[in-house]
């Protein structure tokens, strides 16, 4: 049987692509690719002659059979945008199909804006958790976002410029003001990477407002040998307050220290006369 190769083309600097990829491009008779004007650019610069097809997101269920007739007379590449395919990418329902068939599938390791983020951000890397893009409304972000504010793990999502602004503020509102990096346009010419707290990173942001990929990657909930039992929470609640405080920053403050969830922590000062 003929095999379905997954292959990670460059998320910029073109000399990310591995010699593998190279080779797999070249000798397949089919590549799937999510757009394929960008990725006969790639192809181009290369030399690379092999035929190419769309397989993206409003087509993927209709390319379905056309992709698999190819596959059973030849090896095929699926590819994305940029980085791994299948990752966030149009692609799963092709892996599942091969392997229905009783194909191979294979992949062809390479750039990843999750991973590359990931290890330069300076946050733990031993466990940490991927969870694509945020929801693109406020009220659908704080949910999604306080249902792991208690998880230990490194947490990674992908953001737009135009809604990075607002996914802080509501990172910040929901976790506390945690450490994390902002990764923008990795391996391409102007690539930065921001270090410090959410709130450092609003400011930044504000001032020069972001361009290209992004990938957030924010610090995890605190151990549970930091989290605070609830008279000590109160303490801290009572003693801010007493300073004149506002609930709202008090909360974001003591959430941060704590491991409490902000909603919680919000509830608890509203309660204390």
């Amino acid at each position: 049987m003929s095999t379905l190769f997954l292959v990670a083309t460059p998320i910029g600097n073109l000399e990310d692509i591995s010699a593998r990829a190279l080779r797999i491009l070249r000798e397949v008779s089919l590549i799937a690719a999510e757009d394929t004007r960008h990725t006969s650019k790639l192809l181009k610069h290369f030399e690379i002659n092999t035929p190419l097809t769309s397989y993206f997101e409003h087509n993927k269920i209709g390319k379905l059979e056309n992709i698999l007739s190819k596959l059973a007379q030849g090896d095929v590449a699926l590819v994305s945008d940029a980085g791994t395919p299948v990752l966030n990418d149009p692609g799963y329902e092709l892996v599942r199909a091969a392997l229905t068939d009783g194909h191979r599938v294979s992949p062809v390791p390479g750039p990843s804006a999750p991973l590359a983020a990931l290890v330069a951000s300076g946050l733990p890397t031993d466990r940490f958790l991927y969870l694509g893009y945020l929801g693109r409304k406020s009220a659908e972000r704080r949910r999604q976002i306080a249902e792991i504010a208690g998880l230990p793990f490194t947490l990674i999502f992908l953001e737009t410029p135009h809604r990075l602004l607002a996914a802080l503020a509501d990172l910040q509102s929901e976790l506390g003001d945690r450490s994390l990096a902002v990764a923008r346009e990795l391996t391409k010419l102007h690539e930065e990477i921001f270090r410090g707290k959410i709130s450092e990173a609003a400011a930044h942001f504000e001032a020069q407002p972001p361009k290209g990929e992004i990938t957030l990657v924010i610090g995890g909930a605190p151990p549970e040998a930091d989290h605070w039992d609830l008279q000590r929470v109160q303490i801290a609640l009572k003693d801010g307050l007493s300073r004149g405080e506002s609930v709202s920053s008090l909360a974001r403050e003591i959430s941060a220290q704590s491991g409490w969830n902000r909603r919680e922590v919000y509830r608890l000062a509203t309660e204390i006369d």
